[in-house]
């Protein structure tokens, strides 16, 4: 970074910001660390600064960081201080998002799901159990950040007050808390709010710089923000450059005219602007939030957004006509060369779990009366169990109609003595259970899709069984109820060798060689259903056959030189069409393909070329 006075921070003076007592013009952009490879940090910022950008604006995942009360990781993909100091190597400025929400299309917005162990818990609130929980973790938090800050010779020259809590607003006193809990433990930085037109006024808060998000210019939303904050600079916080998908949707996209046309258009202004996302990345594991917006949307796992650089990193469109644009401003860097994208050979699977045969590899099942949540589980040191899939079982001595009312979060197979018999969502409520008078087993396997990121409902987002289930109008008792949270260590328990005909649902694992230096791959599986891909231990994500997305996303830091372990859990029951066996000695070797340029675009997300495949085919039952 250039040679500049530490003595004044970014400052707010009438029309414009300084920086270091200069004029200041803040082309910023998003990039968030916990979706993005570390290997990759560098490369990523390194392309935000060819562009053009001068500052980072990054979010920072209380959920991630604390996974349980008193457990706090802040090391590997998820350490914050490296992140920060290679901004710093590369020029970067820094904005810093610390929460405690952080929306963003992540799960449950980033909070905690432990926090949904309180029945009364009133989220973003100043209801005393968030607030508590809040304090302990910026306890943590902030005092990793206070030396990094502007003055103190570090890249964060600004930090958000949470956001969008305009359109939340249930709490007149919560802004004003966090507030303070920031500059309590030593942030002296100028803080923001950040939020749409009908959030501006209720959102922010005396000492805070109020700034705006948006899609589209509008003349009046910019009107608005003056009258609420006069003799202020102009900030679009968050100029949203695509947008994210669901599971079932189509891909979204936003032209690349359009969106530097207002771009342009900002600039000619002299307002500043934040490009959200500049570079979306991956959620990976079970990161992925869920929409509320009159039914539920689980989101997809790729965070691609459609944004100047691509999930993998790659240059788009959008990409070179900012860099035309802001060229006029600035000279600018040479642009990174990209990396190598590698095709592989099929995986080869050679071991298989049926899933009643892991359940003696899971924790102690937990008996109770009634259904109990994910979250109110006595597992994981009484945090309650976060992501993945929770098993319950009951007897029944009947068959009849089974109604799962508003109870079944988010989705779940159903069983009869292991048989499927159909599947519980949101619209689905109700199937017929076969006659029998012996006492059998009825079993339902509950998923977890995905806690609502945004809205008033986030209160509500418990998931498991959350209410009685009812066959023939009685509520079902008795439960013996199995966690099944997919960590990597009850996977390397669980799955063993490959029958010759395998069971669903159920765990595949194999084995991917990858000879020489391992590079970014994408992953496509043809014929297989809904589930989720383990990587050398690593969870890259949920898949699921109904699109938009047809490809995973694997880095090549997450592959080894020679063999990888691949293990696929599918807990969509499917019919075996044609599927090829092997003894361990000579194990399954399922087929492969390269997407030809032609076939990129499917329901419309785009594939892209290099990828290995893995091919077992099924037909709905």
């Amino acid at each position: 970074m250039t040679r500049i006075s530490r003595s004044e921070g970014l400052s707010v003076n009438s029309s414009q910001f300084t920086l270091g007592g200069e004029p200041f013009h803040l082309l910023g952009g998003s990039l968030d660390y916990f979706r993005v490879p570390r290997a990759y940090w560098k490369d990523r910022m390194m392309k935000m600064k060819a562009c053009g950008i001068n500052t980072l604006t990054t979010s920072v995942p209380w959920n991630l960081h604390q996974p349980g009360r008193g457990e706090f990781q802040f090391h590997g993909g998820l350490d914050l201080e490296t992140f920060l100091h290679q901004a710093v190597g590369v020029g970067l400025w820094v904005i810093l998002r610390a929460g405690p929400y952080i929306g963003s299309e992540l799960d449950l917005g980033g909070l905690p799901s432990w926090l949904l162990r309180d029945r009364q818990m009133k989220l973003r609130s100043t209801y005393p159990g968030f607030t508590e929980a809040v304090n302990a973790f910026f306890d943590k938090l902030i005092p990793k950040v206070v030396p990094l800050q502007f003055k103190k010779g570090g890249p964060v020259i600004a930090v958000q007050v949470e956001r969008e809590y305009g359109s939340f607003a249930v709490d007149s006193d919560y802004i004003p808390f966090l507030k303070e809990a920031l500059q309590s433990r030593g942030i002296s930085e100028l803080l923001l709010t950040a939020d749409s037109h009908e959030g501006l006024k209720s959102g922010g808060v005396s000492g805070a710089l109020r700034t705006l998000n948006l899609r589209k210019l509008n003349y009046d939303d910019i009107k608005y923000l003056e009258a609420v904050q006069p003799n202020s600079p102009m900030l679009v916080m968050e100029y949203w450059t695509g947008w994210f998908d669901g599971w079932g949707d189509l891909h979204h996209t936003f032209p690349p005219e359009d969106m530097v046309a207002v771009v342009r258009e900002v600039l000619r202004r002299g307002m500043s602007i934040n490009l959200y996302m500049f570079h979306g990345g991956t959620n990976f594991g079970f990161m992925s939030g869920a929409l509320a917006n009159r039914s539920y949307k689980a989101l997809v796992t790729s965070y691609d957004y459609d944004a100047p650089l691509s999930e993998a990193g790659d240059y788009t469109p959008k990409y070179h006509l900012l860099r035309d644009l802001f060229s006029r401003y600035s000279s600018l860097p040479d642009m990174p060369v990209l990396r190598w994208k590698e095709s592989y050979e099929a995986a080869i699977m050679y071991q298989h779990l049926f899933l009643w045969d892991a359940l003696p590899f899971t924790q102690e099942p937990f008996k109770s009366r009634t259904p109990v949540n994910m979250e109110n589980l006595p597992v994981n040191n009484n945090n309650g169990q976060a992501y993945g899939y929770t098993l319950y079982e009951t007897s029944i001595t009947t068959g009849g109609f089974l109604k799962s009312g508003n109870s079944i979060r988010d989705r779940a197979l159903v069983f009869v003595d292991r048989s499927f018999i159909g599947l519980f969502d949101y619209k689905t409520v109700e199937l017929a259970v076969p006659d029998g008078k012996e006492e059998r087993t009825l079993s339902l396997l509950v998923e977890n899709c995905g806690r609502v990121h945004y809205g008033r409902t986030i209160d509500h987002q418990r998931k498991g069984i959350v209410g009685d289930v009812l066959l023939n109008n009685v509520p079902l008792r008795d439960f013996t109820i199995y966690s099944l949270d997919m960590t990597q260590s009850f996977i390397d328990r669980s799955v063993r060798s490959l029958p010759n005909k395998p069971s669903f649902p159920a765990f595949f694992q194999g084995r991917l060689f990858v000879d020489g230096y391992p590079g970014d791959t994408f992953v496509k599986l043809p014929g297989w259903s809904k589930g989720v891909i383990f990587i050398n231990g690593q969870n890259i994500g949920r898949y699921w056959d109904v699109g938009p997305q047809q490809a995973l996303y694997i880095p090549g830091p997450f592959l080894n030189s020679g063999i990888n372990q691949v293990t696929f859990v599918f807990f969509r029951l499917k019919q075996i069409v044609s599927l090829y066996f092997a003894s361990p000695i000579h194990p399954l070797i399922l087929t492969t393909s390269v997407v030809p340029a032609e076939e990129k675009h499917s329901h419309s997300m785009m594939l892209p070329p290099p990828c290995f495949t893995v091919g077992i085919v099924f037909i709905e039952c």
